[in-house]
């Protein structure tokens, strides 16, 4: 189990990815979705991120910065997150017990002064930019990203214009014309192995 960022940010519980593990477990074998879960139900913009496998290969992230209750937002983006990611096809029941999750609750949003204004580990950025169509369009890569690639601020706002589906030259004078929002986090982590010591462990559950 594992927990990073957030600074005097204190929300984030494990039991948040168990539900998630809960509600998709419920979703791909059609039963009844699971309890109002104890944890609080305050709003917050989120992500839930599903990876697979050993060296946690993504297999789904999606999120809303608009602030949710928990319990409903968790419930619709733990599903949404694994089934109608378009980069990937939808979870499978025989993939289930490969998955780790992450809860991502986002906060302390700030505007940056341009591209550069935020620090590599701390911030989550959300960038603005025009396609070279015209089109207003934006992305985000959650605080943990950059780093776990291994990038610097202009690879992750290049690799960033890519993912907002910016096909032209990533030029100095496209990257000046970005707007970009930072953004803290607090995540948390569970495997698989984690959510089945909790299913065990706890007095009653749905499996």
């Amino acid at each position: 189990m594992v927990g990073t960022q957030g600074r005097g940010f204190r929300i984030i519980k494990p039991e948040m990815c168990y539900f998630c593990f809960d509600v998709l477990y419920c979703h791909l074998y059609n039963l009844q979705p699971p309890q109002v879960p104890s944890f609080c139900n305050e709003n917050y913009p989120l992500f839930v991120t599903w990876k697979i496998g050993k060296d946690q290969k993504l297999r789904g992230c999606i999120g809303t910065f608009n602030e949710m209750h928990l319990h409903q937002g968790l419930r619709e983006y733990a599903v949404t997150s694994a089934m109608k990611d378009s980069r990937f096809s939808p979870v499978s029941r025989e993939e289930f017990p490969s998955l780790h999750v992450s809860v991502s609750i986002l906060c302390h949003f700030e505007d940056g002064a341009d591209y550069t204004d935020w620090d590599l580990g701390t911030h989550g950025i959300r960038i603005e930019f025009n396609n070279e169509r015209g089109s207003k369009k934006t992305a985000t890569f959650l605080p943990e990203v950059p780093t776990a690639q291994g990038w610097d601020k202009i690879q992750t706002i290049d690799s960033l214009l890519r993912k907002g589906g910016y096909k032209g030259a990533v030029t100095p004078e496209v990257r000046r014309s970005i707007r970009l929002v930072r953004y803290q986090s607090e995540m948390i982590s569970v495997t698989y192995a984690d959510y089945l010591h909790h299913c065990r462990s706890r007095s009653q559950g749905e499996h």
